[in-house]
């Protein structure tokens, strides 16, 4: 079994320069997905479950689905949970075998973000479970979690520090430019924002809303100290475009194995894809 934690994998990534895959699991085809791109590129990997997901599948499937996985894998697998905005949720979460868990308080006042942190940080550390969290807003709707284009802002790095040494929280979600969902346009991010923060709080730093982000800003934000590139809205884009373009040649089909096996297949393909633009293939 390969079952890991993510801060000994971003620990890894922040020595050699590279960028750990969250790919978020929504569904038995799309973990499959996953653990088989890894595989094929021999990459640590991170699977995440949003609020969303574990909502829609159930905390009990996810988890068994994931541990599944990582049980036959021979590359190191993580299960995250992606954007935990609820306390109650995120103790079920490491309850129930997560072996990471975000806590996104990004909404709260620096000051409130600080103390649910410490909070989680309290119930997480002593078993082994690592801890994520995010400062600055990231644009767009993730699940149940929306920031408007006029509410979202850019982490501040003097911000940053302090949070990091109140908090001692082991990697950090930051706002750059990102944003969750499709893009209008090309996003801007502000590398040299990152570039301070980096220097001021040296732990791994987590980029979100990462789908629409072209390859070259990518890797220039891993060479800038990002460890973590979150992936969700280009998996969704090509599962559910593979099988529309199934049932449009087969419109008569009824058997689901035919629509979401090619579905799976060109998900997988498209994880590959990440993983070498992140530098973590043949780092397992």
């Amino acid at each position: 079994m390969s079952y890991v934690g993510v801060s000994e994998l971003l620990a890894e990534a922040d020595r050699g320069r590279y960028a750990v895959g969250a790919f978020n699991a929504n569904n038995m085809e799309i973990v499959q997905a996953i653990v088989e791109a890894a595989e094929l590129e021999r990459a640590p990997v991170i699977m995440q479950a949003s609020q969303g997901a574990i909502s829609y599948a159930g905390l009990d499937y996810i988890t068994g689905l994931v541990k599944m996985a990582a049980y036959k894998a021979t590359v190191p697998v993580a299960l995250h949970l992606d954007h935990g905005t609820d306390f109650e949720q995120i103790v079920r979460c490491v309850r129930s075998g997560f072996s990471s868990v975000m806590y996104d308080g990004s909404k709260l006042t620096l000051e409130e973000n600080i103390a649910v942190t410490r909070k989680v940080l309290e119930i997480a550390r002593p078993i082994g479970v690592s801890v994520e969290a995010e400062l600055g807003k990231i644009g767009g709707t993730e699940d149940q979690v929306h920031v408007s284009e006029k509410e979202a802002m850019f982490t501040d790095p003097e911000e940053a520090e302090y949070f990091v040494e109140q908090t001692q929280v082991e990697s950090l979600a930051i706002a750059i430019g990102t944003a969750h969902g499709q893009y209008r346009g090309t996003p801007q991010l502000d590398f040299a924002r990152l570039e301070k923060i980096k220097k001021l709080v040296n732990i791994p730093i987590v980029l979100h809303g990462s789908s629409g982000v072209p390859d070259d800003a990518v890797k220039r934000a891993i060479k800038l100290g990002v460890c973590k590139v979150n992936i969700d809205t280009n998996i969704r884009e090509i599962f559910v475009s593979k099988m529309r373009e199934v049932l449009a040649g087969k419109p008569d089909e009824i058997d689901p194995r035919k629509i979401l096996g090619p579905a799976r297949q060109a998900a997988v393909d498209v994880i590959r894809d990440k993983i070498r633009v992140f530098g973590s293939s043949n780092m397992a």
